[in-house]
This record gives structure tokens, sequence and C-alpha cells, in this order.
């Protein structure tokens, strides 16, 4: 019987834990923009294809 109260109590403190977490990275601004990381692979592209109509190649590094 002594387990089960020994499990619920380490069940409640992790889940405390993870509220803690997830409230601290609300709070710092982790879900603030969420909309620009999942596009901006789809800009990267963009930006090379203008530099090769300016004469340069894809093997030159983006400054």
């Amino acid at each position: 019987m002594y387990i089960i109260f020994f499990m619920i109590a380490v069940s409640v403190s992790v889940a405390a834990l993870f509220l803690g977490a997830f409230l601290w990275a609300v709070r710092s601004g982790q879900y603030d923009d969420d909309y620009t990381p999942a596009v901006r692979m789809l800009f990267d592209n963009e930006t090379v294809a203008d530099n090769k109509g300016k004469g340069q190649t894809d093997a030159q590094p983006r400054a």
C-alpha cells in the first residue's frame, strides 16, 4: 500500500515539473512566433535563386 502513495507523489512531482517547464517556456517567448520557423526553409531557396541571376554560382558561399 505504501508504494501506491509513493508512486502518486512521484507522478504529481513529475507533472508539476513539466508544468513549470511549460510555463517557463511560454513566459520566455518560445511560442511567440510559430509561423516564421515553419516557412524559413522555403525562403532560403529564393535567396540562392536571386543570386544566380547576378552571375554567382551555387558553389559560392553566401555572405
